[in-house]
Order: C-alpha cells, then sequence, then structure tokens
C-alpha cells in the first residue's frame, strides 16, 4: 500500500512563492501517473498539475507558467514549484498517484495565499 505524505504548505502573501513536497513510501517510477490536485472549500478536487503514463506533463489553465511540477525517482520525492501565488490560489493541495487502478492519495497540506 503506498503511502503519500505532503509538505511544504503555509501562508504566503499573493505574488509570493512556495514548494511543495510529495514523498511516496514506495517507488514512484512504476507509477502510472502521478500528480498534484487542490481543493478550495465549497469547490470539487480538481487537477493542478500531473505527470502521465507518456511521460508528459499536464496543467490546469490556472497554474500554466506559474507552477512546474518535477520529481526525482531515487527519491521518491514529486515537488510542485509554485510562483506568483494568487488568493485564487487558496486550498488543500493533494498529491495523488494511480497504478494497476487503485488511487492513492496524501493528508493534504493547506496553502493560503492572502496580504
Amino acid at each position: 500500500q503506498m503511502q503519500l505524505v505532503e509538505s511544504g504548505g503555509g501562508l504566503v502573501q499573493p505574488g509570493g512563492s512556495l514548494r511543495l513536497t510529495c514523498t511516496a513510501s514506495g517507488s514512484i517510477f512504476s507509477m502510472n501517473a502521478m500528480g498534484w490536485y487542490r481543493q478550495a472549500p465549497g469547490k470539487e478536487r480538481e487537477l493542478v498539475a500531473a505527470f502521465i503514463e507518456s511521460g508528459n506533463t499536464n496543467y490546469a489553465n490556472s497554474v500554466k507558467g506559474r507552477f512546474t511540477i518535477s520529481r526525482d525517482n531515487t527519491k521518491n520525492t514529486m515537488y510542485l514549484q509554485m510562483n506568483n501565488l494568487k488568493p485564487e490560489d487558496t486550498a488543500v493541495y493533494y498529491c495523488g498517484g494511480y497504478n494497476l487502478g487503485t488511487t492513492y492519495w496524501g493528508q493534504g497540506t493547506q496553502v493560503t495565499v492572502s496580504s
């Protein structure tokens, strides 16, 4: 059973930056897909950025040019670099992984963008 743990959230002013980290208990190299999702109060969970099976990346339009997803397979770790943060980026951010029909989720980390 894969365990995912997020860290790096916090309070940041508009225009600021944060880097989220997702650490997996097992190999992420073999995962079909891994990505970052977020859920704001009263809204559904949405994709932020992901590595898809082809090896390419996929970003939500709202974060293109501001967020960058990356991974270090040797450390079983995935990152989300978030720059030029906006108040509408405020949400709980989740690390998610999918492999062989099973979806894994972390517990989430809160990101609040406010002055």
